[in-house]
């Protein structure tokens, strides 16, 4: 069987145990090679016998996925192609987020740095998630963009905290420490940033080496929810916002400010706040 070759991933694999490494600098943001990447290799061990846990980390410690790609703002059409493969009903962000969730290996992220938007999706639909305290943070920051989330989040925030807090994380739109992301079960566990390998792969090595079937069953016992018509709603509310006039000169606007460079994306809510308030965009 050919190996594929990954442009935006590095693979390697361990005791079944295949580590996915994210490698698109300078934030890792997710676009159209970084995902093709991952849905080309979750195809890929999708059937493999040899491969039961698939453990997702960043070759930078200080960012897991930045987010989506703000400068798909200028290119309209560049998912064309990944989305001729997308399921009906779903738009192709949220088909990332259904590939990780439907995978039949275990799927754990290793969250050392900050995910917002689109990571932060990718962080709520793995299987696990564990986080570096005082290095770790996740965000919803779309509505800071004039849009809401448009890549399952409203959906999987939703099944993982409360109500109010799900709101909280989308409309606060604040970075949320990884103490304060187990706390509403955004993740499963913060950990010192000094044992977060350590303990992330012994589990995930006493994971792989469980008897034939154990991992089936117990994902076929507690499958994830059906989001379907969830899904339609949050797509719908996205590209509303997206379509309007504020979101193109806030995405515009903060990739001028600093967005998706090391500096900005260190203080991201701030420059999108800051840029929001000298747009005269803030409600009265």
């Amino acid at each position: 069987m050919n190996t594929p070759t990954y442009s935006r991933i590095r693979v390697a694999q361990d005791r079944g145990v295949a580590t996915v490494t994210i490698n698109n600098p300078p934030v890792n943001v997710l676009d159209v090679a970084l995902m093709s990447d991952i849905q080309r290799f979750l195809t890929a061990v999708h059937d493999d016998p040899r491969t039961r846990v698939i453990l997702f980390q960043s070759a930078d410690p200080d960012f897991f996925i930045a987010h989506v790609d703000m400068q798909l703002i200028d290119e309209p059409h560049a998912f064309d192609d990944v989305a001729q493969a997308v399921p009906g009903g779903l738009n192709p962000f949220q088909a990332l987020g259904e590939m990780i969730r439907a995978q039949p290996q275990l799927t754990i992220v290793k969250l050392e740095g900050l995910a917002r938007g689109g990571g932060a999706e990718f962080v709520a639909a793995a299987d696990m998630a564990f986080a570096a305290i005082g290095r770790a943070g996740l965000a919803q920051c779309e509505a800071l963009m004039g849009i809401i989330p448009g890549g399952g989040a409203t959906q999987y925030l939703a099944h993982r905290m409360t109500r109010g807090r799900a709101l909280e994380v989308v409309l606060g739109a604040d970075l949320v420490d990884a103490l304060t992301a187990e706390r509403y079960g955004w993740v499963n566990r913060a950990l010192p940033a000094d044992e977060l390998d350590t303990f992330v792969r012994r589990i995930a090595h006493n994971i792989a080496s469980l008897p034939d079937g154990v991992i089936g069953a117990a994902k076929k016992a507690l499958p994830p929810q059906d989001l379907r018509e969830g899904f339609q709603r949050e797509h719908e509310a996205w590209a509303g916002l997206f379509a309007r006039p504020a979101a193109e000169a806030l995405i515009r606007g903060g990739l001028r400010a600093g967005a998706q460079t090391k500096a900005g994306e260190k203080n991201l809510e701030t420059l999108l706040r800051d840029l929001s308030s000298s747009l005269g965009l803030h409600s009265a």
